[in-house]
């Protein structure tokens, strides 16, 4: 089989397979391109010297690492698929002899359910089970049958040192860590959820790579000292040798979607991609998404997380935009994390002001920041959706996600300071508002097991340095140091594994209910589904904490107080459809009573 690597620089590469070593030779027709032909079996370990160096590096595109970022790579049946350009994807390439670690790949759920339609749910594979593997989560997929979502978002499962992790310090973004059951791993998971009729959605980071075995700046210009960023020199996006990065990560993210059966990414903080150039980096990657769905027939799509507030980033290619197909609405969650739970401190305080009107802001307007003021930046920010033109499915709307649960001090849930009712609230407003909803995993039966940051860096000095870290960042909060929890640990990751025996018990068993019920009059109810964000109209009391929204002729309804409030509708003939406590039917002056703490919604 052929062995390919990208090393501009070198002089001279060799190749490593098991004991053997192979001279490379220039691949004329790339400029800075290796080659070598060598027999190779099934798990057989590879890797690159370069210069005649002492270390043999594995392969930037290796699709396995069984002995983690610092091993070598392994042969798999994806071996020989490297060079993948961003315009045309090479074909799948023959197998080596003996591959059969990859089970065949059902490429798409039994019903294809469209973005617009969707009900995502996030999940970290280490932790959504005891086990923490690929094999262990395939087993629960029946409860996210049952729940009614049609969607599992992974957490990203590049390899990453030591076992646990959140996924953000990967450094190879062709292969899948080995612990989470590797390459076949994800294979068989995806092939799972797909006989269960779920698309799987895959969380990548292109931004930065990982403080440890990170071996890409020995080949070539991965990196540049162009832009600097929180993780130090930016991916090479606009500078010498940039063409050759980009089609490095646009193959990765073509090959997640094509050789695994990936429905699609969500990419990790793409305002953190500093990329200068007049075709940015994004355009060029959607560009052959839709061009790699267009050949399959499978529906495509990138989700992408930025806080710049700026509708540009879903905006179609044709008409300007970076051409996402979704992005993460931060905004309302902020607005609705606020209403519930009355913080105000860091971002949270332009929201705290007046919760429920930025609640309501952000449900018909999208960003609550669109050209305000943002006292957490020091300037304004953001520009406005244009609502005539900008379907609601182009964001989702969530009440938690891995960041804003394991970036707080303690990890700590909304479960962990809130009564069931306000629970049921935040779930009513998320899954009936105009956003594709989003769940963070156990949070449909209001899990209590929080969700903390861990880590397990085999450097003991940068263990060190991310606790030191950690303590710095919040003592500046008034927490004693002994509080938190130390990343290092194994305690901090147990904790923060599910516990899946609360969703049998109550109040948890009564939450889980009220989730699938409100899932599934998103499913049958079209108005709960209309993408048209123009027709959405808000009422709110600030002081007396009620809010109602209309979607067509569905009303929703929370309170957020303590005690019961009346709230006119402006119409009778309307019905419950759901309510988290017994409602009446509204009566002919069209007003309805809500008990505390509580949210109905009702149709015709």
């Amino acid at each position: 089989m052929q062995f390919e690597v990208w090393a501009p620089y070198a002089a001279r590469v060799d190749m490593r397979l098991n004991e053997a070593t192979y001279p490379m030779e220039r691949d004329p027709g790339r400029d800075g391109w290796w080659l070598a032909e060598a027999g190779a079996a099934e798990g057989d370990r590879y890797g690159f010297l370069l210069d005649g160096g002492p270390r043999v590096l594995p392969d930037p595109r290796g699709r396995r690492l069984p002995d983690g970022p610092d091993g070598l790579s392994a042969v798999t049946a994806m071996t020989a698929m490297t060079a993948m350009t961003a315009v045309t994807p090479a074909p799948p390439a023959a197998a080596a002899d003996g591959a059969a670690d990859l089970p065949p790949v059902t490429f798409a759920p039994r019903r294809r359910v469209p973005l617009q339609d969707a009900v995502l749910y996030e999940l970290h594979i280490g932790t959504f089970t005891p086990e923490g593997t690929f094999d262990a989560a395939a087993a629960r997929l029946g409860h996210l049958v049952s729940l009614g979502v049609t969607h599992v978002e992974l957490m990203p499962v590049c390899p990453f040192p030591g076992r646990h992790g959140w996924g953000y310090d990967g450094v190879a973004p062709w292969a899948v860590h080995e612990p989470y059951g590797g390459p076949a791993g994800l294979a068989r998971f995806t092939a799972a959820a797909h006989e269960h009729g779920l698309g799987v959605v895959l969380d990548v980071v292109h931004n930065h790579l990982g403080p440890s075995g990170n071996h890409l700046p020995a080949f070539g210009p991965y990196f540049t000292d162009t832009h600097h960023t929180p993780w130090g020199a930016a991916v090479n996006l606009d500078a010498a040798g940039s063409d050759e990065v980009r089609a490095y990560f646009i193959g990765s993210a073509l090959a997640w979607l094509r050789d695994y059966g990936i429905d699609g990414l969500r990419l990790d903080a793409v305002h953190a991609l500093a990329d200068g150039r007049a075709l940015t980096f994004l355009e060029e990657l959607a560009a052959a998404v839709d061009a790699l769905a267009a050949e399959t027939g499978r529906p495509l799509f990138l989700i992408a997380e930025s806080d710049r507030c700026d509708p540009r980033t879903t905006t179609p290619r044709e008409a300007g935009g970076l051409g996402m197909h979704a992005q993460w609405n931060d905004d309302f969650h902020h607005a609705l994390h606020c209403a519930l739970t009355g913080e105000d401190q860091g971002y949270y305080a332009d929201f705290a002001t007046a919760p429920l009107a930025a609640l309501a802001k952000t449900i018909t307007r999208v960003f609550f920041h669109d050209g305000t003021w943002s006292s957490f930046r020091g300037r304004a920010h953001g520009r406005p959706v244009d609502r005539r033109r900008t379907p609601a499915h182009r964001f989702l709307g969530y009440a938690q996600t891995h960041d804003q649960i394991g970036n707080r001090a303690l990890g700590d849930r909304l479960s962990a300071s809130l009564p069931p009712g306000l629970l049921a609230c935040a779930a009513a407003l998320t899954l009936t508002g105009p956003f594709v909803p989003m769940l963070f995993m156990g949070e449909e039966w209001g899990a209590r097991t929080p969700w903390q940051y861990f880590t397990d860096h085999v450097d003991p000095a940068l263990g060190e340095a991310v606790r030191a870290g950690r303590r710095r960042e919040f003592a500046s909060h008034g927490l004693p140091e002994s509080e938190i929890p130390d990343p290092q640990d194994p305690a901090t990751y147990e904790r923060s594994c599910l516990d899946w025996k609360e969703a049998d018990e109550d109040p948890h068993a009564r939450l889980l209910s009220w989730y699938r019920t409100l899932i599934a009059l998103r499913r049958t109810q079209s108005d709960l589904r209309d993408p048209d964000l123009g027709g959405v109209r808000v009422a709110f009391d600030e002081e007396r904490r009620w809010l109602t929204f209309r979607r067509g002729d569905i009303r929703i309804a929370v309170n957020l107080s303590p005690e019961p409030v009346t709230i006119a509708l402006g119409r009778n003939g309307v019905r419950v459809l759901a309510s988290w406590d017994p409602v009446d039917h509204p009566g002919p002056d069209g007003r309805v009573h809500l008990p505390p703490t509580s949210a109905v919604v009702l149709g015709p």
